[in-house]
């Protein structure tokens, strides 16, 4: 009973926290869909705890809270890759105990005691490959190599040492302040894994991704079979309306069946929602990386195209200002014109208007080969190797 309560509190909160952040209703939540997808699961949702914490505990609370935030996120430790092997392990334990007890079913065979066995398997063994494998260590052995592979764009990534290193700093990298390190083609550093992404090891990172979110839909297709086949064993619909006269229609059966259902089998439909939030979280999740990948663009790379962008349009939309104040102290000085006509000046284009900025991403190639090098990264290739052999 305990564990079903313990369901409902957070099927309910985090299905609140979910409908807020896809209907954009705060303004944490604002932009386009996967701008709020990712915004919410970096930031959003932990700025909602916080003040959730503010509101109910107080500041000691929030001290407490920034302190548990800098072990667990700010240094390295593996208390939420066990977070996320205790989440998974209970999931599956709920699972396992209240429902593999109907397999084989109707609707379902009894091959799936064992196919779900095996993709939560296959699942904990990306984990740790995502988490155990090497993102792509610069030093001071493989700095050239990596140097030739990633150009400078000069935009964005200039040439430059690393401070900490001290060792030339390859375009795309960046010096994890956490595992105190340089990471070629540096994407971010996850905390669930308790390693940065980076060059080497994003293609297990997104097949991690991809795969919880396949296992979070064959979780919820396999439980509906099962309470499909429940409904037939036990012929609920039969009985509903030949014993008690209720009308074979969707209208009619529909509440009646979900009642039936939400008192018989309650831990299966809230064992469904819970996959059905976190199913949300990782396509959102997944969607936002995949693009990333298709235009060879890591998470650290897109909040500086940001930056820069943001900030050549403020320098554009001032020299268009500028041009504009001079254009017009230019026609003071000079013999007055004929009034121009109100309808031109109307349709007439502002010269802020004609301000635009293009992103010039010197490193995506087209999509086949931006998910080759997510496949195949620089430093797994041959050509790579016999440059660090001639060099070294």
């Amino acid at each position: 009973m305990a564990v079903q309560w313990l369901l409902v509190c957070h099927g309910l909160v985090t299905l609140l926290v979910v409908v807020s952040f896809l209907c954009g209703q705060w303004p944490i939540f604002q932009g386009t869909f996967i701008q709020r997808i990712h915004f919410f699961l970096t930031f959003g949702a932990y700025d909602y705890f916080r003040r959730f914490v503010l509101f109910s505990c107080g500041s000691r609370g929030v001290d407490a809270l920034h302190s548990a935030e800098y072990y667990c996120c700010d240094r390295p430790n593996p208390i939420i890759q066990l977070i996320y092997l205790l989440i998974i392990g209970t999931t599956y334990y709920i699972i396992a105990k209240s429902s593999f007890i109907y397999i084989p079913g109707y609707y379902i065979s009894g091959i799936h005691r064992y196919t779900s066995f095996l993709a939560v398997g296959v699942g904990i063994i990306l984990f740790l490959l995502t988490s155990f494998s090497d993102p792509g260590v610069v030093n001071s052995s493989n700095v050239s190599q990596y140097l030739s592979a990633y150009p400078y764009d000069n935009i964005i990534f200039t040439e430059k040492e690393c401070h900490t290193c001290k060792i030339p700093k390859p375009a795309r990298s960046k010096h994890c302040s956490i595992c105190d390190r340089c990471v070629a083609r540096f994407d971010h550093h996850c905390a669930w894994m308790n390693n940065c992404i980076g060059e080497r090891n994003t293609r297990y990172f997104m097949a991690f991704i991809l795969w919880h979110f396949l296992i979070c839909i064959y979780g919820i297709a396999a439980l509906a079979l099962i309470l499909a086949g429940r409904l037939k064993d036990l012929q609920v619909v039969h009985i509903l309306t030949v014993y008690y006269d209720i009308e074979n229609s969707y209208r009619e059966l529909a509440p009646l069946v979900l009642q039936w259902l939400l008192n018989s089998h309650n831990t299966q439909i809230l064992v469904m929602v819970f996959l059905a939030v976190i199913t949300m979280l990782l396509a959102g999740f997944f969607t936002y990386h995949a693009k990333l990948c298709l235009t060879n663009t890591t998470t650290n790379e897109s909040f500086k195209w940001q930056e820069y962008l943001s900030w050549q349009t403020k320098v554009n939309e001032a020299k268009a200002s500028a041009a504009a104040l001079k254009a017009s102290l230019g026609e003071l000085s000079q013999e007055k014109k004929p009034p121009e006509s109100k309808w031109k000046t109307f349709f007439s284009r502002s010269h802020l208007e004609e301000v635009e900025v293009v992103k010039n991403n010197i490193y995506d190639k087209g999509y086949l080969h931006n998910i080759y090098e997510i496949v195949a990264p620089f430093s797994t290739r041959r050509s790579f190797l016999l440059k660090k052999s001639k060099t070294g």
